[in-house]
C-alpha cells in the first residue's frame, strides 16, 4: 500500500495535466489534493518539468495555448451578458478577472501579449548610428583631489 499522492510519471498523467493547463486551469487547481487523488503535487510536476525534456516541451506548449485561452476569456468576460445590468461590484470583479488574465498572458507569451518597448535610433535604413551608452567624466576647475 502506498501513502500519499502519485509521483510516477506516465504519458496519460502528463497529457491530463497539460490538457487542463491548455484549457485555462491553473496548475494549483489541477494539483489540488482535495480534487483529484491521481494528480501529483505541484512540486512533483515541477520536478518532471526539470527532469523530463519531452514533458517540459509538452508543458511549455500547454502554457502557450493557455495564454491564448486566457486572451479568448478576456473577450468573453468583457462582453459580459447582454441581458444583465451589471452592478458596480460585477464591473469591478470583471475588471479584476480581465486584468489577471492579461497579466498572465503577458508573462506566458511576452512577445505577443507583453508590453511593447520601442528603442529609438540605430535604424540602418535612415542612416542613424546604433544606440550607444556613453559615460563621461569631467573634471571641474578648481576642485582638488
Amino acid at each position: 500500500m502506498t501513502i500519499g499522492r502519485p509521483s510516477v510519471f506516465t504519458e496519460e498523467l502528463a497529457d491530463e495535466i497539460c490538457t487542463r493547463l491548455a484549457n485555462g486551469e491553473s496548475l494549483r487547481t489541477i494539483c489540488n489534493s482535495e480534487r483529484d487523488d491521481f494528480i501529483p503535487s505541484i512540486g512533483t510536476v515541477m520536478r518532471w518539468v526539470v527532469e523530463n525534456e519531452k514533458f517540459r516541451e509538452h508543458y511549455e506548449e500547454a502554457r502557450r495555448i493557455q495564454a491564448e485561452t486566457m486572451a479568448d476569456e478576456i473577450v468573453t468576460i468583457a462582453d459580459g451578458s447582454p441581458y444583465a445590468d451589471p452592478s458596480p461590484v460585477d464591473v469591478a470583479r470583471d475588471r479584476l478577472r480581465v486584468d489577471a488574465r492579461k497579466w498572465v498572458a503577458s508573462k506566458l507569451l511576452p512577445k505577443k501579449y507583453g508590453d511593447k518597448i520601442a528603442h529609438v535610433g540605430g535604424d540602418p535604413e535612415s542612416g542613424d548610428r546604433p544606440i550607444q551608452a556613453v559615460t563621461r567624466i569631467e573634471l571641474v576647475a578648481g576642485v582638488r583631489e
